[in-house]
């Protein structure tokens, strides 16, 4: 809607994991580098630790970008598989047929793909996304795939990434081998006050954003004290303050902006009696709807939608 009048090419606070827009803050560098190291050197199992929103999958995205021809791979999404399922939707992300009906057939060819790869000099690197999500039968027939090797390599390196709580099973008695096979541990980071400056500008400037497009300095302090480093927080908030201006037909994010969006976000408005005349605003509305309605009243019209101003 807003492309347009602020010279963008796309949309640049998308919520969906875009490789292109990620921002590499010390921690996410971190674990892209670790990540690439684990990966070429054939370490196995490997673990990406992060709350909500920190941007682990786009991390996962930006990392299955970089890597080369050399590298199989296979991103699974979906953890809410049975063990049977799992090992079907790891062969079919690799491209093989995943017909078989037994554990042992999917295994054997999954088996017979990387020793192919590994002959040539290939490699092969299976992503498992929310894995907080995964039964310990699940997690344990991960940890059987890791048998898929030669006498001095791993046929197949596996980044098992999830929530904090994922950290913490992994310290149970019940997936202890699993906890000892990891090699590589990086764990994501909020973004800083200073980083959340640069991760807003560096979005803008992938989406094409020129110079008349500004976030004010004190507008930018309000989003981090509300998103406190998280990106997919900052994302929602900037696109509704954005959206703001634009209805006001400013070129220029401000505080004022920023409030009123988090106020429509989160609906649970902040930071002034003008934020609690609005939110006592909508409820006497919402009740005097609900009053009518039952009354029989409310007929062939329907409430006006309320702007604020």
């Amino acid at each position: 809607m807003y492309l347009s009048f602020f010279g963008l090419r796309e949309h640049p606070f998308n919520l969906t994991p875009d490789p292109r827009f990620i921002f590499m803050s010390r921690s996410h560098l971190a674990a892209f580098d670790h990540l690439l190291f684990g990966i070429h050197e054939r370490k196995g199992f490997m673990e990406v630790v992060g709350g909500v929103g920190t941007g682990k999958t786009t991390l996962c995205r930006a990392l299955l970008a970089e890597l080369g021809d050399d590298v199989a791979t296979a991103l699974i999404l979906n953890p809410f598989l049975s063990e049977l399922e799992l090992l079907r939707c790891i062969n079919l992300e690799f491209g093989l047929d995943g017909s078989a009906q037994s554990r042992n057939g999917l295994v054997e060819e999954l088996n017979h793909f990387l020793l192919d790869r590994a002959k040539g000099g290939g490699n092969a690197c299976l992503i498992l996304d929310e894995c907080q999500n995964l039964s310990p039968s699940v997690l344990e027939q991960i940890r059987m795939l890791s048998n898929l090797e030669t006498s001095d390599e791993k046929l197949i390196q596996i980044v098992l990434v999830g929530q904090p709580e994922f950290h913490q099973m992994l310290g149970s008695e019940e997936l202890r081998a699993l906890n000892e096979r990891i090699q590589v541990r990086c764990f994501l980071e909020p973004l800083s006050a200073s980083d959340t400056s640069a991760y807003i500008n560096h979005r803008l400037r992938v989406a094409g954003a020129g110079g008349e497009l500004q976030f004010a300095d004190s507008a930018i302090r309000a989003i981090y004290g509300y998103a406190r480093g998280n990106p997919r927080r900052t994302n929602a908030v900037c696109d509704r303050a954005m959206l703001l201006a634009y209805a006001r037909g400013s070129k220029k994010i401000t505080e004022a902006h920023v409030r009123v969006a988090v106020q429509e976000i989160s609906w649970n408005p902040v930071g002034s009696s003008r934020a609690s005349r609005w939110s006592r605003l909508r409820l006497g509305v919402a009740a005097g709807y609900a009053f009518l309605t039952m009354a029989g009243l409310v007929g062939g019209w329907a409430l006006g939608r309320l702007v604020l101003t």
